[in-house]
């Protein structure tokens, strides 16, 4: 059967509905273009644009004139889209001790400026806050003895914005801790700019930062530079995250006497990517350690370019570095090149790196240092190995079309979308918006995303995906109305097609048992078209064709009391042999590419589009 959908709705005003609203003319173009004499989908008319007829035409006429960004947050708000808030700049001076509980998007411009003493606590900051900007810009300067503590902030935030440009820079003494920073945040996106620039002797610690967090970014750019005695900790950092990238640039450069602890540093990791460039260069009787580095992490890179160069008397410790049970790549370039009196030392240092340029001397020292190409390639750690395989792959997400049999109990993995409630924009509005690389300042300009901005970035992220090269035997297209998303669906399948879904997000998370079960297209081999959201301002699909796919619908039940709670669609794929051997589904199930099938469900507001059967 089809599921999810609506009674036919021809007549445009039969419901009260203005025929010039943007769901009406989405009813009028799935009437002309497709052709299955079914009902149409209540799934799909419900992420039509909620304009009004007039906002339709207001917005329509500004993008035709290329000043959509002059009406910006109007837009925003009347378009459901994604928008982070343009954060008014603040001139309070902030002279006493402050506790900020339970504030979201705002801006802490020249706070505590040249202050003497006190401190000031952030806690509880944009707890749950979906879309929290946060900007620290110059809080602190200058200051003597300050302490601040940012103590769960920003917890189980979705889509988070934050910056620290010029934080603390020239303070005195004084710490700044960092404890319960982003945990379980989705899609964080962190700068620390000039951070503590040229400070003395304030501390800084980052202990449970981003743990168990989701596919971010951070940067810590100029941090620590011309520092004085400024110790530094990250203690668990990044532990537990999925798909995390940090940028160290220019890190302590010239910094005097700084002390850096990295400690449980992205362990447990999937796929992190750290990249250290002109950490340390020119500092003098700095002590770096590193220990328990991304240990049991899984794939993942590290970048070392120019670490401790020309630096005097920097000793650094790596302990436990890399450990990895799913081998990453390490890179040293340029590593204590031109340094003097420097200590090094690898201590139990992992798998797949290359030291380009490195300053080998007697003073730098490998102890029970595994490198693949030789004899100690045996000590790579691989007793626990077997275990931490399916630790990035959530029980559930992939299975095996054997599994799909009625009665069957298996765990269920969350289907929840996790992406903030947009809606795609009128064909009359989206055909005037620019979408290309070579088109992104104007895209920045209409959704104010400024330089480095986390939508800046988010924005060339679905760009550049969109415009990537299809994989072999993969059609594909970014759309942003559904009149493109139904053109790309007939120019594939022809105009006899119909979409699925899953019904809800019911057993998410919880085992359920297969109830009744039925193979789309009497359960042969077929071709569809699936679509999964990118993370954009307007509601945007990657639409890609599958071929040589089974699609299956099923009840899922309640393994207990066997009620039904959900109605699933799954999709298995017959062909993996173009899949990545890291691709997460092998790592659940074992094997590799072209030796199994692979099996998914559909999960809440992704779709996937079959030739219609007959009803």
């Amino acid at each position: 059967m089809q599921v999810n959908y609506a009674a036919d709705g021809s007549s445009d005003s039969a419901n009260g509905e203005s025929p010039f609203t943007a769901k009406a003319s989405l009813i009028r173009y799935w009437n002309k273009e497709i052709h299955t004499g079914l009902p149409k989908s209540a799934f799909l008319l419900s992420k039509a644009s909620p304009l009004s007829p007039v906002d339709l035409a207001t917005f329509s006429k500004l993008a035709s004139q290329n000043a959509l960004s002059t009406q910006f947050p109007a837009f925003c708000s009347s378009a459901k889209l994604f928008c982070f808030p343009d954060l008014s700049p603040s001139l309070e001076k902030h002279d006493q001790d402050s506790h900020f509980a339970f504030y979201f998007n705002k801006n802490f411009t020249n706070y505590g400026t040249g202050r003497a003493g006190g401190a000031d606590s952030f806690k509880n900051y944009s707890d749950g806050v979906n879309l929290p900007v946060d900007s620290f810009r110059r809080y602190g300067r200058d200051a003597a003895g300050h302490d601040e503590t940012f103590s769960n902030y920003a917890p189980e935030t979705n889509v988070a914005d934050q910056s620290f440009n010029t934080y603390g820079a020239g303070a005195t003494g004084g710490t700044g801790e960092f404890k319960g920073y982003n945990v379980r945040i989705n899609k964080p996106d962190l700068r620390f700019v000039s951070y503590s620039d040229g400070a003395n002797g304030k501390g800084q610690k980052f202990s449970t930062y981003t743990e168990d967090a989701n596919a971010g970014d951070e940067a810590f750019t100029s941090y620590g530079k011309n520092g004085n005695g400024v110790p530094n900790e990250f203690s668990g950092y990044g532990k537990s995250s999925n798909v995390i990238g940090s940028d160290f640039s220019n890190y302590g450069e010239a910094g005097n006497g700084a002390s850096d602890t990295f400690k449980t540093y992205g362990v447990d990791g999937n796929v992190p990517e750290n990249n250290y460039k002109n950490y340390g260069d020119g500092g003098n009787g700095g002590v770096d350690s590193f220990a328990n580095y991304r240990e049991k992490s899984n794939v993942g890179d590290d970048s070392f370019q120019s670490y401790a160069k020309n630096s005097n008397a920097q000793k650094a410790d790596f302990v436990n570095y890399g450990k990895s049970f799913n081998e990453g790549t390490d890179k040293f370039t340029g590593y204590g090149k031109g340094a003097v009196g420097q200590q090094i030392g690898f201590k139990i240092y992992g798998v797949n790196t290359t030291f380009k340029d490195y300053a080998r001397k007697k003073d730098v020292t490998f102890s029970k240092y595994t490198n693949a190409g030789t004899a100690d390639a045996s000590m790579k750690v691989t007793s626990d190995s077997s275990a931490n395989k399916n630790k990035w792959v959530e029980p559930g997400k992939f299975f095996r079309e054997s599994m799909l049999k009625e009665g069957s109990e298996m765990p269920m993995p969350d289907i929840r979308d996790k992406m903030p409630k947009r809606s795609f924009l009128p064909r009359s509005i989206i055909s005037k918006i620019p979408f290309s690389t070579s088109k992104m300042g104007l895209i920045k300009e209409i959704f104010h995303a400024s330089d480095n901005s986390s939508m800046e970035r988010i924005i060339l992220d679905a760009v550049e995906e969109c415009e990537r090269a299809p994989s072999p035997g993969e059609t594909k297209r970014c759309v942003g109305s559904a009149e493109d998303l139904i053109d790309f669906v007939i120019s594939v399948l022809g105009r006899n097609v119909a979409v699925r879904t899953t019904d809800n997000v019911e057993g998410s998370k919880k085992n359920v048992t297969i109830g009744t079960i039925k193979g789309i297209n009497g359960g042969r081999v077929t071709k569809s078209v699936s679509c999964h959201q990118s993370l954009y301002p307007y509601l945007l699909y990657y639409c890609h064709s599958v071929p040589k796919v089974r699609v299956y619908e099923a009840d899922l039940l309640d393994p207990n009391s066997k009620t039904k709670i959900n109605h699933g669609v799954a999709i298995c794929h017959l062909d993996t042999s173009s899949w990545s051997p890291t691709h997460g589904a092998f790592l659940a199930l074992g094997s590799g590419p072209g030796r199994i099938e692979v099996c998914h469900w559909i999960f809440e507001n992704d779709m996937t589009w079959t030739l219609a059967e007959a009803s």
